[in-house]
């Protein structure tokens, strides 16, 4: 792939990468028997949907919007999760739909007239907290304390269940299968009980199944395992193992300032295009870098807004950098799409998609000041 001849900022997601992402998730759908959705939350490229609804039936939605995208532009199974709906989304919401999972027994007895009269047919369960979480930074994990993800095991006492046909949890992050073995284990021995009148069981997301240290075998035993136990149709909703390792942010050095030692300013931005590199945090992986001292030339990367923390981490180089100089981040397919925004009027970078038939990229979407201007009033 020749990143000097992409203009600048620009996410590049590679098509072939994504097509063995998804072959590993069909083989595990066939091995474990369970059914394998996308997570808009992570992944909405719909450009590529095409070629993801080749191996996956249907998606996720964590809202109305989310919901309606997945309906009208990659068909199949439409599921749905929110921790509330308000009156006017759940109207719209059911047009949409075929799976909603309600965050609590008030929001279900509200909205249960509505599915009802539906216009379609809608299987409803509720999301669970099985108040057990292996996810390490809290501001991920579902199963904090205070969490306001989920019903709890108490919560369950004395209430009526008709109508619900399924439970939904959601406690990974980022994770492998013996987290989701323990996890599984935990949410029987709390759940179990409702478990035989129930079709389906939606494992949630944050399985990493497509990270080269990921132990399929595993994942489809404890899957297989649930199945066998209880007779019931199991769900996986990843979306960051979709895109996991299939996407590159290039960018361009812009100058080099001098501040207790040498800071590079990109024309892309940490808050504004890959925001998780601030909120996990973390420190992405570029290509052709290293840490410092694993190359001559040091850098503190930052980026355009005015947020003083804007700053992406320090790298070394093999060459040194100058204005024009390409940095190519990877692995930045998943949560950033999606979460990026216009803060301080930097322009969003465009969407490309590297084609390894022809070894060209092909610019599917450029922005503009009218696509900043018209977020606001």
């Amino acid at each position: 792939m020749n990143f000097e001849r992409i203009q600048t900022p620009c996410y590049v997601v590679h098509e072939g990468l994504l097509e063995r992402n998804l072959r590993i998730l069909g083989d595990t759908q066939a091995r474990s028997g369970a059914t394998i959705i996308l997570a808009l939350k992570g992944f909405a490229m719909f450009g590529l949907f095409p070629l993801i609804r080749r191996h996956l039936s249907g998606t996720t939605a964590s809202g109305l919007y989310e919901a309606r995208l997945g309906y009208e532009e990659f068909g199949g199974e439409v599921h749905a999760h929110s921790p509330a709906f308000s009156e006017a989304e759940m109207t719209e919401l059911v047009k949409y739909a075929d799976h909603i999972s309600f965050n609590s027994f008030a929001q279900w007895e509200r909205f249960k007239p509505v599915i009802e009269n539906a216009p379609r047919e809608i299987s409803c369960g509720l999301r669970v907290n099985p108040e057990y979480s292996e996810v390490e930074v809290e501001l991920y994990d579902p199963c904090a304390r205070g969490s306001r993800l989920g019903i709890t095991e108490a919560g369950f006492e004395g209430r009526d269940l008709s109508g619900i046909e399924g439970l939904h949890f959601h406690t990974m992050c980022e994770q492998n299968s013996d987290t989701l073995e323990r996890t599984v284990k935990v949410f029987e021995r709390k759940f179990g009980g409702y478990l035989d009148r129930m079709n389906w069981v939606n494992l949630g997301g944050g399985h990493h199944i497509t990270r080269d240290d990921y132990d399929i075998d595993r994942l489809c035993e404890v899957v297989a395992g649930f199945r066998k136990r209880h007779g019931v149709h199991v769900y996986l909703e990843p979306g960051e193992a979709i895109a996991l390792n299939t996407g590159f942010l290039v960018t361009s050095v812009l100058d080099i300032v001098e501040n207790d030692g040498p800071n590079a300013i990109l024309d892309t931005s940490a808050t504004a295009h890959m925001p998780d590199v601030l909120e996990m945090p973390y420190r992405p992986a570029i290509l052709g870098a290293g840490k410092r001292g694993d190359h001559p030339y040091h850098y503190r990367l930052g980026g355009l807004t005015c947020l003083a923390g804007d700053v992406i981490g320090e790298y070394s180089f093999p060459e040194p950098l100058k204005p024009g100089s390409r940095i190519v981040f990877l692995d930045m397919a998943h949560y950033t799409m999606v979460k990026n925004t216009t803060f301080n009027g930097v322009p969003l970078p465009s969407i490309g998609v590297y084609r390894p038939e022809s070894g060209e990229t092909e610019i599917v979407r450029e922005f503009g000041y009218e696509d900043y201007r018209n977020r606001l009033s």
